[in-house]
Parts: structure tokens; C-alpha cells; sequence
């Protein structure tokens, strides 16, 4: 979880410890430290909460909270690899366990879980998990992007026609790309990137499915009724697509019986999308 000084009241956040009482405190630790002049040594804590006799938690247990004070230049020195580790207590010589870890994750790409090990704190960089390529700025567009953007691991390219089509402020972690022609753009998407296809032209989306089906990808929801599809299915025959390939296209998307408020189109897309990423990790849990 991120806290940062911001021009705001409450300054900012991003992530979550997992919310309630444990949070609560841990933020306002967190902007306590902000807030004073650290020496190298003041920079990082680690405290042991007792969830039920100090925080009230019903849940029981404890945990073990480790707060770190990040200047410009402590970014700036943190080594670009697959993980970091740094010791809790400063100046303290990484252990051989620690080292082999390091190792695992340059050498093998084995990216270690967050975990304290000799009293060094290891995390895997942050990579994007799934990287999703979002076609129209409409209003479906705009609202599915506003719930899909805030979820970890998940790089959006946000496309369309032009940047008036876009709203003012882009979302933190959204690409935004407008070109006059945006089928031009599908070969340019990687061959494991995921489509959902909602623009204000029906040729355009049609466009867009030939140019994915030619460049490849992972899967392609693209919004409409069966009518629609049907149409676009005997279209992309005729222009040389298998049963195979077209059985690859989910269309239409969303839940119809919730209704058709932009907002509700998003929110059961985003469901979709959401159980399509589970389904995936448990068939493959499943083959380990």
C-alpha cells in the first residue's frame, strides 16, 4: 500500500493492507513519517499488531506491518530487476539466503513471493499481469475504463478516432492512443493482449475483428446484440476466418438483464473480464 503527501487534506493512497482498524493506523503511521524529517535509520519501522487486544479485530491473529519512508532519491537507487530486497534494520549485510533469491528471480525469472527472510524485506516488481487493449471512447468506453483502471496488475490501451473523444483526465495506468484509422493500430497490439471492442461504428468494429483475427490475440469481447454478430460472423467468413477463430469472439458482452445504462454495460463487462482471468488461473492451477 502507497501513502503519499499530497495538496489535499488526507494526502493520497493507493492499494490496501486489507482495510478496517489495521489500515486505519498503518496510514496514519505512515503520514506521521511523511511528515517528519527522517534520518536513514527513521526511515523504515516494523511493528507487530495484535489484531484483537490492541485493534479490536473479531478476526484474531497478528500481523506484522513494515512502514518505509521512499524519498526521489531512494527510488532512484533501488536496483531495476525482477525483485529488491533491503534490509529492515540499515546497514545490516545481505544474507547468502537473501542473495539466492535475488539470483532465482534474475537468473531462472522465479519471482519470489513478499515475504521477510533474515531480516530483509524481498518483493517481486510489479509487472502487469494482463494487458488489455480497450476500442472506443464512447460512453460504454469511458465507463468501463473508470472500473477496470484501478485494478492491480491490468496495463489498458484506451483507442479511438480522436482526443476530443477522450475525457479531460485519463485515469492513472491507461495509454491513451487516438489515430484516424485505429484498425491500422491492431497490428501493433501484442499477439497476448485481450480486446474489448465497443466503438460508435459498426464498420469500424467490424475492421477491428478482421485485423485482430489476422494479428492474433488472447480474446476479443465486442459489444452488440446477436443480430450483430451474426452479421459480422458471415462478414469475416467471407473474408477467409474459420469457425474456429470466430468461436474465439465473445460477442455480445455484459450482462443484458441488468440494463442498458453505460455504467451497468461496465460493470457487467468488467464482471465478464473478471471471471474469464479466474477461470484461467484455475484451469492452469489445475494442470500444476
Amino acid at each position: 500500500m502507497l501513502v503519499w503527501a499530497d495538496t489535499t487534506a488526507d494526502g493520497g493512497q493507493s492499494g490496501t493492507i486489507g482495510g478496517g482498524a489495521l489500515e486505519w493506523e498503518a496510514v496514519g503511521r505512515a503520514r506521521d513519517m511523511l511528515t517528519r524529517s527522517t534520518s536513514a535509520d527513521q526511515a523504515r519501522r516494523l511493528d507487530r499488531e495484535a489484531l484483537g487486544p490492541k485493534l479490536g479485530q473479531c478476526c484474531g491473529g497478528a500481523v506484522s506491518v513494515l512502514t518505509e519512508v521512499f524519498d526521489a532519491d531512494a527510488v532512484a537507487a533501488l536496483t531495476v530487476a525482477p525483485a529488491i530486497a533491503r534490509p529492515v534494520v540499515a546497514g545490516e549485510e545481505m544474507p547468502l539466503a537473501v542473495r539466492r533469491v535475488l539470483d532465482r528471480a534474475r537468473a531462472q525469472g522465479i519471482r519470489p513471493a513478499p515475504q521477510m527472510l533474515q531480516g530483509w524485506m524481498i518483493e517481486p516488481v510489479a509487472i502487469p499481469q494482463r494487458v488489455l487493449w480497450v476500442w472506443g471512447a464512447g460512453h460504454v468506453g469511458r465507463a468501463l475504463v473508470g472500473v477496470l483502471a484501478p485494478l492491480p496488475g491490468l496495463a489498458i490501451t484506451w483507442v479511438d478516432v480522436a482526443r476530443a473523444r477522450f475525457p479531460d483526465a485519463i485515469p492513472d495506468g491507461v495509454t491513451p492512443l487516438w489515430v484516424e484509422d485505429p484498425a491500422l493500430l491492431m497490428r501493433h497490439a501484442p499477439q497476448g493482449a485481450e480486446h474489448l471492442i465497443l466503438t460508435y461504428s459498426h464498420a469500424l468494429d467490424l475492421a477491428l475483428c478482421h485485423g485482430a483475427l489476422l494479428a492474433g490475440f488472447t480474446q476479443i469481447g465486442l459489444i452488440g446484440s446477436a443480430t450483430k454478430w451474426a452479421r459480422f460472423r458471415n462478414r469475416l467468413r467471407a473474408l477467409g476466418h474459420g469457425e474456429a477463430a470466430l468461436g474465439r469472439i465473445a460477442c455480445p458482452i455484459g450482462d443484458p438483464g441488468l440494463g442498458k445504462h453505460p455504467q451497468v454495460i461496465a460493470v457487467g463487462v468488467a464482471t465478464a473480464f473478471l471471471h474469464t482471468k479466474a477461470a484461467g488461473q484455475t484451469a492452469r492451477e489445475s494442470a500444476i
